[in-house]
């Protein structure tokens, strides 16, 4: 029988875009222009569902009302809001969820939790594209909208009134008030880490990180780009 030469396999923390481009200094794509505008869609669709979910929470952040044209307003477009938060990261899903697998590292990682938060991050295991911290993001992200979606549709009596009974609205009213606090959470951690690990911003905005910023916080994923031909060209 005659040999078939399969061509390697692609590790899952290497995505499209991914690439090492010589210079001084070297610099890494990390995100393609489609995957920074697919975030930034997911994330201005949180900020806003937040403010107009909290406005309709209580009287006391009513105000928040007049960022989205007063009361009538505001309660008409927050569920549809919702709507274009989940139709964007369910694409967001479809992009990262094979980076975000958990892996044996990640044990290891969260293990040495405390030596990152004491700044001693030469004794962190060497991760992929993604640490198991923006891992139980991403997964928790998931979970939570989904949550936020099925419960919200309960609530949306304008389409699917007829559909469920009150005291399953009840219910439902309850779990999309404590799912929006956790994802709100979730939300400020995220926002917080990429404030703290200098250059994270970047790589959501520009597309591309340094490389050594590359090989300090994701070492793993640089080596196996590195050992990837052909490189990107010089800029």
């Amino acid at each position: 029988m005659t040999a078939v030469n399969l061509p390697p396999e692609v590790p899952a923390d290497i995505q499209p875009g991914d690439a090492v481009r010589p210079g001084r200094p070297v610099h890494v794509s990390r995100y393609t222009l489609a995957a920074r505008i697919n975030h930034w869609i997911t994330a201005i669709s949180l900020v806003a569902l937040a403010l107009s979910g909290m406005a309709l929470f209580t009287p006391r952040l009513f105000f928040l009302t007049g960022l989205f044209g007063g009361g009538q307003w505001t309660r008409t477009l927050h569920p549809w809001i919702g709507v274009v938060l989940f139709c964007s990261f369910a694409i967001l899903f479809v992009r990262f969820w094979r980076a975000n697998l958990p892996a044996r590292v990640d044990v290891t990682w969260l293990a040495h939790a405390n030596d990152l938060l004491a700044g001693r991050e030469e004794k962190m295991p060497e991760v992929g594209k993604y640490n198991a911290g923006q891992k139980g993001v991403f997964w928790a992200m998931s979970a939570l909208i989904i949550v936020l979606i099925v419960s919200g549709i309960v609530m949306w009596d304008q389409y699917f009134y007829d559909l469920t009974t009150i005291p399953q609205k009840r219910v439902a009213i309850l779990v999309h008030a404590m799912a929006a606090v956790v994802i709100i959470c979730v939300w400020i951690v995220h926002v917080y880490a990429a404030i703290w690990v200098k250059g994270t911003m970047g790589a959501m905005t520009r597309g591309e990180v340094t490389g050594g910023w590359a090989w300090r916080h994701h070492r793993k994923w640089l080596r196996e780009l590195v050992s990837r031909k052909p490189r990107a060209p010089a800029e």
